[in-house]
């Protein structure tokens, strides 16, 4: 008898410490993105609890693997069906227009302002997010500098009139339709096969993610000017938050900076790479090479994306914010703007 009280003891504390392992459930960035998703996000997520120490388990699912369309991310991290998103800004900005307030199209020209910009209004996306969306942001980083791809040969900005564009949010939409192009939302693992259709005839992405989904087999012309930096980053369910104590939550919290500093070197490591892929020139590390012509970059179109802010995007975009976030345009002009000298 003595034996088996012991056994049963045994048992019981056996499944007390089994009840205190954390376990979380990640929607991922899809694997047609990119080296980012595949070489830095998908480990990191797969090893994140030998690596912080956490009694956590992590359960990692590429969003299009499990068939979500990735502008839903918000709206799956309200739910709790998954307790962290990654998310992708461009694409969620129409749930929570705030979110688009850190990379309007001719905001960020380079990584260095990008980030500061990032930094400035973070705190307004964050409070945004969390009423909103009952969940708390993790960090930011960005997909790269995004270009655009096109079937017809383009000489530059001014031959996108007539042409339908996939666009990621609506600031490019309305800096596209300055040129009398169509901006077409459209999800990331829709547009290959949409270019190929001709259902759109332009896109726009990443000089990355667009060679690792085979955007140059069906386009002949990319035009490397970049319009945005395309912010993306993780969000956790609020309640799954408060499950963690506080040393937990401090663990998740450290290696998640972690993770965001690499993307935002591993980004821009990846970019120059990737449009030398792309035109077929040397070096070309991490891509596959294709042959598309590059268009070259205007002063004229320079200065189109640098007016665009002020011109197009940033009044499209306060009129959006405002009417769901009343202070959105007053905080981004007293963060972004100061800096800007706004």
């Amino acid at each position: 008898m003595r034996t088996v009280l012991m056994t049963s003891a045994a048992l019981c504390l056996a499944g007390a410490a089994s009840a205190d392992t954390l376990s979380f459930r990640v929607l991922g960035q899809p694997v047609g993105s990119g080296l980012i998703q595949q070489q830095v996000e998908q480990p990191f997520f797969e090893g994140l609890a030998a690596a912080s120490g956490m009694d956590a388990t992590f359960d990692y699912l590429p969003v299009d693997v499990a068939g979500i369309p990735d502008n839903d991310g918000m709206r799956v991290v309200r739910t709790g069906l998954f307790d962290i998103v990654s998310f992708r800004g461009p694409q969620v900005s129409r749930d929570e227009p705030t979110m688009l307030g850190l990379d309007l199209v001719g905001l960020n020209p380079d990584y260095a302002s990008g980030r500061a910009h990032a930094e400035a209004f973070l705190p307004t996306v964050s409070t945004a997010v969390e009423s909103r969306f009952n969940a708390r942001v993790l960090g930011v980083w960005p997909a790269g500098p995004q270009v655009l791809f096109c079937v017809p040969e383009i000489t530059g900005l001014a031959d996108l009139e007539g042409l339908k564009v996939r666009v990621g949010d609506q600031s490019a939409a309305a800096f596209v339709a300055q040129f009398g192009a169509t901006g077409v939302p459209m999800p990331f693992g829709e547009v290959q096969q949409s270019l190929s259709r001709g259902v759109v005839d332009c896109a726009i992405t990443g000089p990355a993610s667009a060679n690792s989904a085979g955007w140059p087999e069906v386009t002949t012309t990319v035009l490397p000017i970049a319009l945005q930096l395309a912010m993306n980053g993780y969000v956790i369910n609020n309640d799954s938050w408060a499950e963690m104590s506080p040393e937990q939550q401090t663990q998740l919290q450290t290696a998640m900076d972690g993770l965001i500093d690499q993307i935002w070197t591993y980004s821009e490591e990846l970019y120059q790479d990737a449009l030398n892929c792309n035109t077929g020139q040397q070096p070309c590390v991490h891509g596959t090479p294709y042959t598309l012509t590059a268009a070259p970059i205007s002063d004229a179109d320079l200065a189109a994306v640098a007016s665009a802010l002020v011109g197009s995007s940033l009044p499209a975009w306060t009129a959006q914010c405002n009417a769901v976030n009343p202070t959105c345009e007053a905080d981004w002009m007293a963060t972004v703007g100061t800096q800007l000298g706004l």
